[in-house]
C-alpha cells in the first residue's frame, strides 16, 4: 500500500480495513462495501484538492521518477554525461533513445527513490554542470534534427556555495537560451514539482504539458512564505493558494498548454497508468510539431513566452 498523505488518512483507514476483511475472507460483503466507500471518498477528495494538497501529491515519494519514465517509454536509451567543463551531475540525466518508434533526446531531473539514491541524485536539485550538460545535449539534438523532450521534477536548482561558485545562474540562463534557440521540436513535461529557475532552465519549450496534480512556480510555497512573512514557512498553504501553482491556473494564464490526467488518487497510486497517459500526450504533441520548419519552431516558441500571462 502506498504511503498515505495527511489528508488521505480516512481513505487509507477504509482501504486497510477492507484489505483485512479480504485477507481472512470473514465478510466479503463488508469488504466490498468499505472498498466502495473508500473509492468514493478518494474521488470526492481528489476532485477538490487545495493547492497545498496538490503540492503534497506532487512531492509524494512514490510518484514516478525520471528513470521510471525511461523504463516504460524509451527504448535503446544511451546516456550522455558531463558538461565538458567541470564534471557530471547526477541530478539531471539525459541521452538519446527511441520513443514510440522515433529518436528523441530526453533530459530530466532524477530525485531518487530511496535514501541512497536521493543523496546520489541530490534530490533532483541540479548543479551548474547539470544545466550545462542539458544545454550541450540540446545543442547536439539540434545539430542532428532530433526532437527534445524534458521531464521536470525538482524543488529547485542546488543553492549551495559550490553551485554559486561555478556559475549556477549563468548555467540556467544558458540552458534557457538554448531551449529558445532550438531548431527542432521541444516538449517540456512538468511531472512533479517544477520550482524556480531550476525548472525553467529545461522548460522553455514549444509545448509545455503538466500532470493534473503537479505544481509549477518561481519558488516553493514555503520559500514564498518565508520571504513574504519573514521566516514563517508554516504559512506555505496560504502562499500556495496565492501563487496559482496548479495546472488549471497555469493553463488559464497561458503558461501550460495541456493538462495530462492522472489516475484516481494521483500518479503514485498507479504509476504505469500515469506514465502511459504522459506518453500518449507526448506522442500527440510531437505529431503537432512535426510539420513546422526550424524558423517557425523558434519563432512560435519565443512568441509563446513573450505572450505568457496575457491570456488571463
Amino acid at each position: 500500500m502506498v504511503a498515505a498523505l495527511e489528508f488521505e488518512k480516512d481513505i487509507v483507514d477504509l482501504e486497510t480495513r477492507a484489505a483485512a476483511l479480504r485477507a481472512d475472507a470473514s465478510d466479503p460483503a463488508e469488504a466490498q462495501r468499505l472498498e466502495h466507500r473508500a473509492r468514493s471518498l478518494l474521488s470526492d477528495t481528489y476532485a477538490k484538492l487545495t493547492p497545498w494538497q496538490k503540492t503534497q501529491v506532487a512531492r509524494h515519494p512514490e510518484r514516478p521518477h525520471f528513470k521510471d519514465y525511461l523504463a516504460l517509454l524509451v527504448t535503446d536509451f544511451t546516456p550522455l554525461s558531463g558538461d565538458r567543463s567541470f564534471g557530471e551531475d547526477a541530478a539531471i540525466i539525459g541521452g538519446i533513445g527511441r520513443f514510440r518508434g522515433r529518436s528523441v533526446m530526453i533530459i530530466g531531473h532524477e530525485k531518487g527513490a530511496d535514501t541512497a539514491s536521493r543523496v546520489k541524485h541530490n534530490f533532483g536539485m541540479g548543479r551548474p554542470e547539470g544545466y550545462r550538460k542539458a544545454a550541450r545535449l540540446m545543442e547536439l539534438a539540434g545539430r542532428f534534427g532530433i526532437p527534445v523532450i524534458t521531464l521536470i521534477d525538482t524543488p529547485g536548482a542546488f543553492p549551495g556555495l559550490d553551485g554559486e561558485a561555478r556559475g549556477q545562474a549563468e548555467a540556467i540562463a544558458r540552458a534557457t537560451q538554448t531551449c529558445l534557440d532550438l531548431p527542432v521540436p521541444m516538449i517540456a513535461a512538468i511531472v512533479g514539482e517544477g520550482m524556480s529557475g531550476g525548472a525553467v532552465g529545461l522548460a522553455a519549450a514549444n509545448r509545455v504539458i503538466m500532470f493534473e496534480h503537479a505544481i509549477y512556480a518561481v519558488i516553493s510555497p514555503e520559500g514564498c512564505a518565508s520571504i513574504l512573512w519573514r521566516g514563517e514557512e508554516k504559512r506555505g498553504p496560504e502562499a500556495a493558494e496565492a501563487m496559482r501553482i496548479t495546472a488549471a491556473d497555469l493553463t488559464r494564464f497561458g503558461v501550460v498548454d495541456t493538462i495530462v490526467p492522472e489516475p484516481l488518487g494521483g500518479a503514485h497510486r498507479d504509476p504505469a497508468a500515469a506514465i502511459q497517459a504522459l506518453g500518449d500526450t507526448l506522442e500527440a504533441e510531437l505529431a503537432r510539431l512535426d510539420e513546422q520548419k526550424p524558423a517557425d519552431l523558434r519563432r512560435s516558441r519565443r512568441a509563446k513566452f513573450i505572450e505568457m500571462g496575457r491570456a488571463a
